[in-house]
């Protein structure tokens, strides 16, 4: 058969059939880009340099900062001081601690910048908590997991420094465009969980006797001002966001080691630099393997083939917009985030050539649909975290999170349908 000759075939498959019996994905990518290669004479010498040049970017060392950041931020005691704060403001209405966790989830994505990390570091305090004041465990687990997902949609972002080296678009307005969506996405699901909450006639009063929100702010005030010293710097000008990312190390090292007092000795920073590099390895070995992949795709025509085939089915772009959102929903539910962006965006930055939209509104667009599909079954890696730090079964946290996933997806219609929402502030602030 001639498809047996074709290299695209042999890209596909090779990439499809490990995924299926569960080969780690950074593997499937970077075996069938390596024996792609070697079958079709395309030079194996060229793997060493490809593998070196895909991480050997200096957008890109923002990551391992970020996520030390993360981690060292953690340890701080920031989150659950940021919490007290949260469950202060909403005070005793109904759905109250519901909206302060939406609300929490949302900020520590401005942190963390990683979905299952968020969870790991807020459902420890969040999911007890409400659990204790009379909230369903499922729903709980749900509500810390779903919202969790927007991490990767509140600046600063991961996701958005590897589509910004992807597209070849300014960070910074990323950023910035994500910042107003990103809050859209928490308003739907704040809209969510309170029709829940006074359907199932939740109250938060348990969680909000003692103190006062004044005390709780002057607590809090200095995990407040995290995303004010990272993203003021970056906008007005001061340093560029891989700078941002060790200024958030040195001011969380500040804050836990002189403020909180929370991490005491070298065995604490041995223990946060150990879980640091870990995580920083996942990524990175993924970003390079999924690096290589996209070369090889690009050289063999796959790339071509599928905007092509796209185009085919309709040259009208509401109908195109539609294909690709489910594309990627359905995408996110098998793949993680960078995955995808290396082997779906390729293909479509002509399509947003040929449609002449704004690269920084798709961006974030396929960020908001990716961070959906990451918390929808039947991978769903936040809801995992969140199953077996509530002790609940994935089924029932799966069934818990449908309403707050279909919140979601409205916030995505809606951010589709009005790229004003996404172009506003990097316009404002001049980073267009």
């Amino acid at each position: 058969m001639a498809a047996f000759s074709d290299p695209v075939f042999w890209m596909l498959a090779l990439f499809i059939i490990p995924l299926v019996i569960r080969v780690p994905i950074a593997m499937a990518l970077g075996l069938a880009a390596a024996l792609v290669v070697w079958r079709c004479d395309l030079g194996i010498e060229m793997l060493s340099y490809n593998f070196y040049a895909g991480i050997a970017k200096f957008p890109l060392l923002a990551i391992p900062f970020f996520i030390l950041a993360g981690y060292i931020m953690e340890r701080a005691g920031i989150a659950s001081r940021i919490v007290t704060l949260m469950e202060r403001m909403t005070g005793s209405m109904t759905g109250g601690l519901a909206v302060a966790t939406v609300a929490v989830a949302t900020f520590w994505g401005a942190v963390s910048g990683s979905g299952p990390a968020t969870v790991a570091a807020l459902g420890l305090i969040l999911i007890p908590g409400m659990t204790k004041a009379g909230y369903d465990r499922d729903f709980s687990a749900a509500t810390v997991s779903v919202t969790s997902g927007l991490a990767i949609v509140i600046p600063p972002s991961i996701a958005f420094i590897v589509y910004g080296g992807i597209a070849d678009v300014s960070v910074p307005a990323l950023f910035a465009a994500g910042f107003i969506p990103g809050v859209v996405v928490a308003l739907f699901i704040m809209g969510a969980v309170l029709i829940i909450s006074y359907k199932r006639g939740y109250h938060s009063a348990a969680a909000n006797e003692q103190g006062t929100l004044f005390q709780a702010f002057k607590d809090a005030f200095w995990g407040v001002m995290t995303p004010v010293v990272i993203l003021g710097g970056i906008y007005g000008g001061i340093f560029t966001p891989t700078e941002a990312a060790a200024v958030a190390v040195f001011y969380g090292l500040f804050v836990g080691v002189f403020i909180y007092k929370t991490i005491r000795s070298i065995s604490d920073l041995f223990e946060i630099l150990t879980e640091s590099v870990k995580a920083t390895a996942v990524v990175m070995i993924v970003v390079t393997c999924a690096g290589l992949y996209s070369w090889v795709a690009s050289t063999i025509g796959l790339i071509e083939r599928e905007s092509a085939a796209i185009l085919s089915l309709s040259d009208n772009p509401i109908v195109v917009l539609l294909i690709i959102n489910i594309l990627l929903l359905f995408a996110g539910m098998l793949l993680d985030a960078i995955s995808i962006y290396y082997v779906f965006l390729p293909f479509m930055l002509p399509l947003i050539t040929h449609f002449g939209w704004d690269p920084i509104w798709f961006g974030v667009m396929m960020t908001i649909n990716l961070a959906v599909g990451q918390v929808t079954p039947p991978v769903a890696v936040n809801l995992y975290v969140g199953a077996n730090i509530s002790g609940i079964t994935m089924e029932k946290i799966s069934k818990a999170a449908m309403p707050l996933i279909g919140a979601a997806l409205l916030a995505l219609a809606t951010i589709t349908l009005f790229p004003s929402l996404s172009t506003w502030l990097p316009g404002r602030l001049g980073l267009n």
